[in-house]
Parts: structure tokens; C-alpha cells; sequence
């Protein structure tokens, strides 16, 4: 555990990134973008960054690989952030939030389906229900609302099993390719499979705008800070700690929204949430108390 207390901190850092990254989609939503522009805006700004560093090998050492980074470039890129988003769209934000918080249980649930190597323990479940506990705290902070909307749920729930396939399959490719080089082909397929949206939903945000400062800082932040150098310190975070350990650090992303809710809008924070936030810390604890296997 010791040797490994960095790669835990810098999940944690992560992690902490993403969570505060609705504030800036939020803003550039408010701005005139929709969901499908910013993904593919913030995408081909990784791409372009991810290029000054990453290994110029163009292909994988096969075609089974590269199909592999397809389902990658699929499931934590364009059929991820397309779900969720449209799931924003047409349900209620907090019932989104709190499925796709489900991602480590699924994580979990398909990697004791397809791999041998993945089992559950009675500390891994226990820590998971009570972090998910601590998340529905924290997300409906009380005020918990049935307003069911079937296909945006639907939807929520597919990004929470599209990011589970991505660390389970992600698992396997960190050991035989690099990070960065990972991250690019990530970023390539997301970019290639997002297009075919744009058929159903023309872009329509004036690129005019793209200079404002408002548009720009914000893209750039996503592009650069929470896509580019987090999606290759994720691919690392993977392969050091494993799906399982990775995956349940995603129950911290709701605490690092209400922190920075509460310092960029302004939003209060509640002992509820305060509650959420110590079961989650708990519930991450009692699941990082099993046998050190990195699966």
C-alpha cells in the first residue's frame, strides 16, 4: 500500500479535476455550445497537445489491438460523454449523477463476468454500497425528487457501463503500449466516432465566438488539463492500481463538484453533504482493505 500512495494521491488528484470540470461544460453550455461541439472541441485540443510528446507510432502491433483502442475511443470518449450529456439533456441532472456513479459496481460486476482474475469480496461490496450511499447524499442532498424519465436513465446508465468496459479493457492494453500513446488513440477514435452526431445534430455554434475569452479558457482547461494529461496519468493510474481501485475513486467525483460549486457558484454546502462526503471517504477505505491483487 505504501509503495503505491502516490498513484492513490494522484488518483485522488484526478479525479478531483473531473469533478470540477461540470463547471466549466456548464458554462460553455450557458454560452451557446452543446454537449457533442465540446466533446469534439476539447478532443482535437488533446489530440493536437497529446502529439508533442507522444511515441510518433501511428499503429498498434495488430489489428486486434487496434480494433481494441476502437472500443476504447468508443467507450470512454465519444459513446461515454454523448450519453451522459444527453442524459443531462433529458433527465433530471441528479438522477444522471448518481447512475453514473454506479461505474465501479459495474466495473466490478462485469470484470467478475469476463475475467477470472476479478472476484468480490465482502469488503469490496461493503465499501462500495456505503460510498454509493455517501454519493446519493451528496447528490440529492436531501431533497431527493422521483421524476423518472426512462430514456435519459437509460442513457446514464450506459455511460456508467461504457466507462466500466473502458478501465476493464483499458486494464489490459496498459501493460503492452504507453500512456501517452494509449491517450492519442483514445483521443483519435473518440474524435472519428463522435462525427456521425453531427449527421443527426449539425454544428451549430459561430466559430466566431471560439475567440472569447469566456469560450476559450474553458475549452482549453477541458482540452488540455482534465482530457490530455489526465486521460494519460489515468491510463497509469490503471496500471499501477489496477480497474477495480481506479474505478471506485470515481464515487469521489461528486464531493469535488460541491467543493467547487461552493467556491465558483457560490452554492452552499449542508451537513447532508458533509455527511455523503465522509461515507464516500469511508466507503473508499473499507474497499481498499483487500488482498493486494491489481485487477
Amino acid at each position: 500500500m505504501k509503495n503505491k500512495l502516490g498513484y492513490h494521491i494522484l488518483a485522488i488528484s484526478i479525479i478531483a479535476i473531473w469533478g470540477v470540470t461540470f463547471i466549466n461544460t456548464k458554462v460553455l453550455i450557458l454560452n451557446g455550445l452543446n454537449p457533442q461541439e465540446i466533446f469534439l472541441l476539447r478532443f482535437i485540443i488533446a489530440y493536437l497537445g497529446v502529439w508533442t510528446f507522444s511515441p510518433k507510432k501511428l499503429m498498434t502491433d495488430n489489428w486486434k489491438d487496434e480494433l481494441t483502442m476502437i472500443l476504447l475511443g468508443i467507450t470512454g470518449g465519444s459513446l461515454y460523454f454523448w450519453s451522459e450529456n444527453t442524459a443531462i439533456q433529458l433527465s433530471l441532472v441528479n438522477n444522471v449523477a448518481f447512475i453514473v456513479c454506479n461505474a465501479p459496481l459495474l466495473t466490478l460486476f462485469l470484470g467478475m463476468a469476463f475475467s477470472k482474475e476479478i472476484k468480490a469480496t465482502t469488503t469490496i461490496i461493503t465499501g462500495s454500497v456505503i460510498s454509493l450511499i455517501g454519493v446519493a447524499l451528496v447528490i440529492f442532498n436531501g431533497s431527493f425528487i422521483l421524476k423518472l424519465n426512462p430514456l435519459g436513465d437509460f442513457l446514464a446508465l450506459v455511460a456508467a457501463g461504457s466507462w466500466a468496459v473502458y478501465s476493464l479493457v483499458m486494464r489490459g492494453m496498459t501493460s503492452r503500449y504507453n500512456a501517452t500513446f494509449l491517450t492519442r488513440k483514445v483521443f483519435f477514435y473518440g474524435i472519428l466516432t463522435i462525427l456521425p452526431a453531427f449527421i443527426i445534430t449539425p454544428w451549430q455554434f459561430p466559430l466566431g465566438k471560439l475567440a472569447e475569452p469566456v469560450i476559450w479558457m474553458n475549452l482549453l482547461f477541458l482540452g488540455v488539463i482534465a482530457a490530455l494529461i489526465c486521460f494519460v496519468l489515468w491510463s497509469i493510474v490503471i496500471r499501477e492500481l489496477g480497474a477495480l481501485t481506479s474505478a471506485n475513486y470515481i464515487y469521489l467525483s461528486p464531493v469535488t463538484t460541491m467543493i467547487a460549486s461552493a467556491i465558483f457558484l457560490q452554492e452552499p454546502v449542508t451537513w447532508m453533504s458533509i455527511l455523503g462526503s465522509a461515507l464516500i471517504l469511508s466507503g473508499l477505505f473499507i474497499a481498499s482493505k483487500r488482498k493486494k491483487n491489481r485487477v
